[in-house]
C-alpha cells in the first residue's frame, strides 16, 4: 500500500516537473528565440534602407558621413614644471 502511495506521489511530481516547468520553459525559449530573430531581421531592414546597401556587399557609401572638421592646433609643447 505504502508503494503504491509513493509511486502516485513520484508520477504526479514528474507530471508537475513536465507540465509546469519543461513545456513552458521550452515555449519561451522558442519565442525569445523567434522574437531575436524578428529583431535581426529588422535591424538589417532599417540599415539596408538607410544606407542603401546591401550587408556582404563591399559597396562603401558614396558620399562620407559629415563630421566634425580637424582644426589644426599648431605643434604641442611639452609641460615642464618650474621649481
Amino acid at each position: 500500500m505504502l508503494k503504491l502511495f509513493f509511486s502516485i506521489f513520484i508520477a504526479w511530481l514528474l507530471y508537475k516537473l513536465v507540465f509546469d516547468l519543461l513545456i513552458p520553459g521550452y515555449r519561451v525559449t522558442k519565442q525569445v528565440r523567434r522574437q531575436m530573430s524578428d529583431m535581426q531581421e529588422h535591424m538589417r531592414q532599417q540599415y539596408e534602407n538607410q544606407t542603401g546597401a546591401r550587408p556582404g556587399s563591399n559597396q562603401e557609401p558614396s558620399t562620407p558621413p559629415p563630421g566634425p572638421k580637424k582644426v589644426d592646433k599648431g605643434d604641442y609643447l611639452d609641460f615642464e614644471e618650474i621649481k
